[in-house]
């Protein structure tokens, strides 16, 4: 009986020293990274990132951004935040900032985001409406002609032939010419919803944009990220829209932060 009462009094103190044991591997997981791509690209933009994030050890996620409207492209992406069991960062370029704003909205799981060269529009603010408060992108003159939708709508490209110049001006000529053959079409109407509530108001929030970024003005990315009282805001000079192709590394990095954070 004795022996009992003794167990009983130690258990506590044996149950505190087993349990740090067991759940230190848990606080050293690393969130999952999702990425996602913005308008007129595809998930292969993320290829340099994605190689120097899995070299660190993350466990990464390229998400194929339906770039239909930003309501249902955020219920796509928070489907897939559901999905993994830990803590996730969500990394979105251009287009793609709009997209995570909405969907980490309810999801305890979303540790940060990283805004790459990315819209973080206020609630009831439009992608073109925050690109042509500052003066700089030349992104209307380098569209090609609007694909009729079935039904109602038009897709919007860039012209092939003034890809490299708008979108991807400090990557070699040949990898600007298969991104503009491989770019993936916005809708119209995406381009022209009005967002819903930012999780950026309620999420620690990271930025980095070139300062030669033709499709937003830098100082619309400069505006947003001090607006969103980002944590670390990262200028690239001379960046084109493509800084997460061009500088992979930096955007890792930055990446890797926010994930890191406390």
């Amino acid at each position: 009986m004795k022996a009992v009462k003794h167990l009983a009094r130690a258990l506590p103190f044996l149950i505190a020293g087993i349990l740090p044991a067991y759940a230190a591997p848990a606080a050293s997981v690393k969130p999952t990274v999702i990425l996602v791509h913005g308008a007129f690209a595809d998930s292969a933009s993320w290829n340099g990132v994605v190689a120097k994030l899995r070299s660190s050890g993350y466990t990464v996620i390229g998400a194929a951004n339906p770039l239909r409207s930003v309501k249902s492209d955020a219920a796509f992406l928070t489907s897939i935040v559901k999905s993994v069991g830990g803590p996730v960062v969500l990394v979105g370029h251009s287009y793609g900032g709009a997209v995570i704003s909405a969907a980490a909205n309810g999801q305890p799981n979303v540790k940060s985001l990283v805004y790459v060269a990315a819209f973080a529009p206020e609630q009831g603010e439009t992608v073109i409406g925050l690109s042509g408060r500052f003066p700089g992108s030349t992104l209307g003159g380098a569209l090609a002609k609007p694909v009729a939708l079935e039904g109602k709508g038009n897709d919007l490209y860039i012209q092939q032939e003034k890809f490299h110049q708008q979108f991807a001006a400090d990557l070699p000529a040949a990898q600007a010419q298969l991104m503009a053959v491989a770019q993936r079409p916005v809708t119209e109407a995406a381009l022209n919803e009005a967002a819903g509530a930012p999780a950026w108001k309620k999420l620690p929030s990271y930025f980095l944009y070139g300062t030669s970024d033709k499709n937003i003005p830098p100082a619309a990315l400069g505006f947003m990220a001090e607006r969103a009282k980002s944590r670390k805001t990262v200028k690239i000079d001379g960046a084109s829209h493509s800084v997460l192709a061009s500088h992979p590394d930096a955007v890792a990095k930055l990446i890797d932060e926010a994930a890191s954070a406390k």
